[in-house]
């Protein structure tokens, strides 16, 4: 159906989530962040290869799902900014990420579901994440 896409940052991830929870539309949406690494300023690709492979993959399942959903796409930073041990989202207790693509379906205020950075690049993983939650 349709994929909206908003963005998001270790600062402003807070305000995103609570943009979301706040409108009555997306009650009936399904919700994802996507956390990845910033676009190299002097490639304009990202740094990160798992990403560079898995985003296409995502995007494209998740525009072909007959639901509504909403993607944010949570970019982490440049290399040394997501390598520092202290990143917000790898000590964050509701995420707790380790590396980057890493696909998460939101409901709420909790993770209902989690690719790892080694996975999400496999649409018949990211498929599953699109049933109904219960």
């Amino acid at each position: 159906m349709t994929l909206k896409k908003l963005d998001a940052n270790p600062s402003t991830l807070e305000s995103v989530l609570e943009q979301l929870k706040s409108d009555e539309t997306n009650r009936s949406k399904i919700n994802f962040i996507l956390f990845l690494a910033d676009n190299d300023p002097t490639t304009g690709q990202s740094w990160c290869p798992d990403c560079v492979r898995a985003e296409p993959v995502i995007y494209k399942t998740l525009e072909e799902s007959p639901e509504e959903v909403n993607l944010i796409r949570a970019y982490a930073g440049d290399r040394p900014t997501w390598r520092t041990p202290g990143h917000p989202w790898r000590v964050d207790p509701r995420f707790k990420l380790t590396g980057v693509p890493t696909l998460v379906r939101w409901d709420g205020d909790v993770v209902k579901g989690r690719l790892e950075d080694h996975q999400a690049h496999l649409p018949h993983l990211i498929l599953p994440l699109l049933a109904p939650s219960t």
